[in-house]
Order: C-alpha cells, then structure tokens, then sequence
C-alpha cells in the first residue's frame, strides 16, 4: 500500500504519487488510510515543513475560506474539515475552525495557525502549528459563532491543545495533536483548491 514503506525512496515515491492525483484520488487515498500509516506518515515526514502558503496558498484573499478535508485516529467521529482563512491584518496569521457533525456540543473550534515561534516553542516538533490556545478576533460572516475552546465539550476536546504539522504533498499534510506533551492522535489533511470543487 501507499503509506506502508518508510525509506527515502518510498518517502519521494508518496509525494510523487499524491502530486499525480486529482483531488477525488488524494481523498480516496485519505480515507482508506489507517491510524497504523498515519502514525507511519508523521515519523516519515518529518522535518518537511509546511507553512501558511500550504494551507491558504499565496493569493488568496484575507477572510476567504479554504478547505482542507481531514481524517483522524480516533475511535470514532474520524472524519472532519479544518477551514483556514488569512487573517485580514498584517499579522500573517491563518484563522480557522473545525467543522464537523460534533460541533453543536463541542463548539467550532477555532484557532490561530501560524509559523513556530522557536523562542517560546523551542522543542517543538515542526515548524507550524495550528494553535487553540488562541483564538481569532473575527471571521467570515459564513462561519460559526467564535467561543473559547473551554467552553462546551470544547474542554475536554481543543482547549490547551496544539496541532503541529508537516508537509506530504503539494495537498496533503499530516498532523499530531500535543497538549503540553505528545498525544496518540494523528490525522491528515487534504487542500480543496477552489478549481476542484
């Protein structure tokens, strides 16, 4: 399978296969995987760094929604989207949330997605994290009400957590969540490039 080698030949052989799929391929591909080739992806690819460009690609308008179809390791509920915006200041931050069939009890879970900060994140296993320690001062009118994350089942889901990510292909990354320390969750993500809606 796709997802199941872990030399550097295979490493470049994943990325060269994704690069070739449309979009119904990469998510096929997502979907299919198990938390075992998720778990496989991470340790693969580290040290492949994605930034804000990966997932708001350069030229986008401030406050215009992109899309990235997610799956999880979780036992159940492992289907999910993050959406990503570019803030509309000169911050370079990305704003987001979670939009999935929990939200309603767990609130959107929104976030502030940036490059690392190496002087207060100085063991930090990637260079970008998705952060709900902080949240977005505003959105576009089309998403959910922002909450803080402690509210709701938020607690016990986003707050204190934070996903640090690492670049696969040109549309799909891989992520683990840290809530001061590793957790045994993973997931992958999948860009929805407006062209292939």
């Amino acid at each position: 399978m796709l997802l199941r080698q872990r030399d550097d030949p295979t490493k470049q052989r994943i990325t060269e296969a994704l690069d070739r799929m449309d979009h119904k391929g990469r998510m096929l591909m997502m979907e299919q995987a198990t938390a075992a080739d998720q778990q496989a992806l991470w340790d693969l690819f580290e040290g492949e760094e994605a930034d804000a460009d990966f997932f708001v690609p350069s030229g986008t308008d401030p406050l215009k929604e992109v899309i990235h179809h997610g799956k999880n390791t979780l036992p159940a509920h492992n289907f999910f989207q993050k959406r990503f915006c570019l803030a509309d200041d000169e911050s370079g931050d990305l704003w987001g949330y979670n939009h999935q069939t929990l939200d309603w009890a767990t609130g959107p879970g929104s976030y502030v997605a940036r490059s690392v900060d190496r002087e207060k994140d100085k063991e930090a296993p990637s260079e970008f994290v998705i952060n709900y320690t902080k949240i977005p001062p505003k959105k576009p009118e089309s998403w959910p009400v922002i909450i803080p994350n402690e509210k709701k089942l938020g607690r016990f889901v986003y707050a204190g957590m934070k996903d640090y990510m690492r670049k696969v292909s040109e549309h799909i990354s891989i992520g683990r969540a840290y809530k001061g320390k590793p957790m045994s969750a993973w997931f992958m993500l999948c860009r929805e490039d407006p062209a292939e809606e």
